[in-house]
């Protein structure tokens, strides 16, 4: 099986099956976004204690790339420092401009590694982790 076959497998795996959709009755920084150019849209939930990301949840509409980005995204935050998760989002930025970034402690993660070759696509793969840095600045301010 080739690289990008099994990348194409686990995108569409937390495509269909998705991991932390839904959302909270309340208590959690929710953070709306949309990408105007394609219609996804996302609803970022995030539950800070203590400056760690206790659990985050998403619901919203939008292509395979950005569904399972943002489910990769709640996957890798759950349980980090709010600076890790600011890294991770970084990291995230640096693999989409085509950089070599490992994700040793999530590597579902690196299968959208090959959206950076489609420019049009990479406003869907980051739609989510856009959300998770405005929701962590939101978390700040209060």
């Amino acid at each position: 099986m080739q690289l990008d076959d099994l990348y194409r497998r686990v995108i569409m795996d937390h495509y269909k099956n998705p991991r932390n959709r839904g959302k909270f009755e309340d208590g959690a920084v929710t953070v709306d976004l949309n990408n105007p150019t394609c219609g996804d849209k996302i609803s970022l939930q995030l539950k800070v204690e203590d400056g760690i990301v206790k659990d985050c949840k998403y619901t919203g509409d939008g292509c395979s790339i950005s569904m399972s980005s943002a489910s990769m995204m709640t996957e890798a935050v759950k349980g980090k420092t709010v600076e890790e998760a600011q890294d991770l989002a970084l990291r995230f930025s640096s693999l989409m401009q085509g950089e070599d970034v490992q994700f040793d402690d999530y590597e579902d993660i690196e299968a959208l590694s090959g959206v950076n070759k489609f420019p049009a696509r990479i406003k869907c793969a980051t739609l989510a982790w856009n959300a998770l840095r405005k929701g962590i600045n939101e978390e700040e301010i209060h």
